[in-house]
Order: C-alpha cells, then structure tokens, then sequence
C-alpha cells in the first residue's frame, strides 16, 4: 500500500486549514500555536474511538501554513470580499463560524496563492460536504466561493 499523494495531502491540508482557523477564532489562540498543535498532534496521528483504530490523514504541512499565514493576513480582505458575495441580510458575522473559517482559508487560495479559483471552489465545497454532510451548506459555499473567486480573479474566468 501506498501513501497518500499530493493532491490528497493538499486536501486534508485544506480540511486542517478550516479547523485550525475555527480554533483560532473560537478560542483566541495565534496561528502559531493553532498551527503548532495541529502538526504536532493531527497531522497523521492515530486513535481510538467507539469504533476502534484509525488515522488522521497526512496532510501538506507547508500548503497548511501558507493557507493559515494568508487567511490571517488578508483577513480583511478576505471578510470584504465574503460579505459582497453574501446577502445583505447575512453579513459574514452572522454565519457559522465553521462557514467563515471555510471562506477565510477558500480565500486565501484566491487572494495570494497560486491555487486555480476552479480547484479551490471545488476542493472547499468538498470541505464543506465534509462538515454539513446532510445540508445546504455545500451549494451556498459553492455560490459565494464562486462570487469570491470572479472578484478576486477575473482573468481565470475570460474567454
């Protein structure tokens, strides 16, 4: 058996990413220490539950800090750019908080990484489906990841 590629890796990056930035928000903790303590204990760890043994997925340590460094420093952008893609009614600090850490990280992506719009929306909405498995929540994430994605890059939607 083999382990798990790249693709998979910056996949459960991305799924540690979210977590990590609800932490952040939730407990009042820095990046540094979030991010210490999920490479430290998660990334790759086993345990034990009600159904046994198993194993947290190993996950792109470097596409998880530069995820987590971007979402903190275009923090403000990032928020902006959610609350136009939101309804008036629903500013971003009326959402889930799991939602908004989900939109900060999907932004960051979109904002200051080399990530393709196209591949972060679906990758995030696979996040989100992850998170509310039985819900709306994936289409309203594909929709406002969608209306980000056009702002923040244009060019990747011409032609």
């Amino acid at each position: 058996m083999t382990g798990p590629d790249k693709k998979q890796m910056k996949s459960a990056a991305r799924f540690y990413a979210v977590q990590a930035l609800f932490q952040m928000e939730v407990s009042g903790q820095t990046a540094r220490a979030v991010s210490r303590e999920f490479e430290v204990h998660r990334f790759g760890a086993t345990y034990e539950d009600a159904e046994g043994t198993g194993e947290l997925a190993e996950g792109d340590v470097d596409h998880f800090r530069e995820i987590i460094e971007k979402a903190v420093n275009w923090q403000a952008k990032i928020d902006q750019m959610t609350d136009r893609a939101l309804v008036a009614k629903w500013p971003i600090d009326r959402i889930d908080p799991v939602l908004r850490a989900l939109f900060r990280a999907a932004g960051a992506e979109m904002v200051d990484m080399v990530t393709p719009p196209k591949v972060a929306i679906n990758e995030y909405v696979d996040v989100a489906k992850a998170f509310f498995p039985d819900g709306k929540e994936p289409k309203f994430v594909n929709a406002v990841l969608d209306h980000m994605a056009r702002e923040a890059r244009p060019d990747a939607f011409k032609g």
